[in-house]
């Protein structure tokens, strides 16, 4: 069974995959990590080099070669993974997967991605903190139709202990 993170960018993807792995004794995969290591070149690049849609082909074709080839894995996905191609009715149709949104405030994000704002090139233009709430609520109503198909769907506004908790809950 591999368990997979969906989410906006700051969601806590990757440090609560990482917690939640100790905890299952399972492994743990970052999809962007994954796409760097194999494409030999930082997503910002390749974002750079090659634009969005072979990124975007990618990543679903990485994402299709994890899931054939692990298993007891957390893995968590890029903010935009499920939202292209058929990856969400991909996930959903897979026996050996379960998804889990962790689902986080819009003014969380905000106080988040302020303090990263420099590590995510989406948002490092923006300067304000009223264009910021603007840029994420847009992009949140615009992917919430492929997160909310998500089997689970997790508070994720608190501490990554209460967060990993509330998952633990929910699955066993």
């Amino acid at each position: 069974m591999n368990f997979i993170l969906i989410g906006y960018m700051a969601s806590g993807k990757s440090k609560i995959g990482v917690e939640l792995s100790k905890i299952l004794s399972f492994d743990y995969l970052d999809l962007d990590e994954v796409i760097e290591k194999n494409e030999k070149k930082d997503i910002n690049l390749i974002f750079k080099d090659h634009g969005e849609i072979y990124f975007r082909k990618k990543e679903k074709e990485h994402l299709t070669n994890l899931l054939n080839s692990v298993d007891n894995t957390i893995i968590s996905l890029g903010g935009g993974t499920p939202c292209y191609f058929d990856t969400m009715d991909s996930l959903l149709l897979n026996e050996n997967v379960t998804t889990i949104y962790l689902k986080v405030s819009i003014p969380v994000l905000v106080s988040r991605l302020k303090k990263e704002k420099a590590k995510r090139p989406l948002v490092a233009h923006i300067d304000t903190d009223e264009l910021l709430t603007e840029f994420i609520g847009k992009h949140l109503f615009e992917r919430n139709t492929f997160y909310s198909r998500a089997e689970y769907t997790t508070n994720a506004n608190g501490s990554i202990n209460e967060i990993v908790e509330g998952i633990i809950l929910k699955l066993f």
